[in-house]
């Protein structure tokens, strides 16, 4: 009867994870399907996850605008810089906070966590950017976003349990606590560090007001401006073409819309399996113990 239980249950749980599996991915099917059918089909509105004929036009009008691929270049400089940046800010800060001999360490970290329920805003926002003289330069993309309180919190909780052991032996051999941090806990701390570089690429990969609020050159522009432009660009072919209804319109549309969405997760996908190892592990660390 046990057996039994645990056979149904084993089951039930299997179902479960399935069908969660199958409402993340029917999305991106989704999307392929609808971006590589035939234009009949869009627009009949039929598909599913089976695309029905294939038809690249979408992929073609999308690669055909020159200004994607410099904005594709602005996109991973940014994403890297901007990494780079927020990984060092991230881990000074994080170790120093971590240490309860850290001067006013307490009030530090209550500045930290207010910054995760108020900010502020836009307008101040552009004020200070433009004050500092950032505007219309990559830093006023990488270095607004360089902190965050969540990806602090994980760090510094990290930090907090790291054992004191291994410290002290550094600093027995003449190691300063910089030293410390770079010889012996930043070589054991890859699935923390990984994690809040994934979490940072992802946000700056994917950034779409900062740029729009503080770039004006054009040239500057990243991936997801130039994406919004090649889809409202399309939209309003679309809807000036002649002798279309108006639900063939919107199905257009859609097409062009998921092509550019696309376009633009590719790489983050083709990135995350390197990082997936670490990724769990990191969150895990960071969030239960602190």
């Amino acid at each position: 009867m046990v057996g039994k239980k645990f056979t149904i249950g084993w089951l039930l749980r299997g179902i479960f994870l399935w069908f969660i599996v199958f409402v993340m991915i029917f999305p991106l099917f989704h999307m392929v399907a609808v971006s590589i059918s035939e234009t009949t089909a869009v627009m009949s509105g039929k598909i599913s996850f089976i695309p029905k004929g294939v038809n690249f036009d979408v992929y073609a009008k999308i690669l055909a605008d020159p200004s994607i691929y410099n904005a594709y270049f602005n996109t991973i400089v940014y994403t890297v810089v901007g990494v780079a940046i927020a990984l060092f800010v991230l881990t000074t800060g994080a170790y120093a906070l971590s240490k309860k001999r850290c001067p006013f360490g307490k009030q530090l970290n209550i500045l930290v966590l207010i910054t995760m329920f108020f900010s502020g805003g836009m307008i101040p926002g552009f004020l200070a950017i433009n004050w500092l003289g950032m505007y219309n330069t990559i830093w006023a993309i990488v270095l607004p976003t360089a902190f965050t309180a969540y990806n602090m919190i994980i760090m510094r909780s990290f930090f907090a349990a790291y054992p004191a052991e291994i410290e002290e032996s550094g600093r027995l051999d003449g190691l300063t606590d910089i030293g410390v941090l770079w010889y012996l806990v930043l070589p054991t701390s890859t699935a923390v560090l990984a994690t809040i570089g994934l979490f940072v690429a992802v946000s700056q990969w994917n950034s779409f007001q900062a740029p729009l609020l503080y770039l004006q050159d054009s040239s500057k522009y990243p991936l997801q401006i130039i994406l919004r432009q090649i889809v409202m660009q399309s939209i309003t072919e679309s809807q000036g073409t002649m002798g279309e209804s108006a639900k063939g319109t919107q199905f257009a549309e859609d097409a062009i819309k998921y092509g550019t969405i696309l376009v633009s997760i590719v790489p983050i996908i083709a990135v995350y399996p390197f990082l997936q190892k670490y990724f769990v592990k990191g969150v895990m660390i960071g969030s239960v113990k602190g």
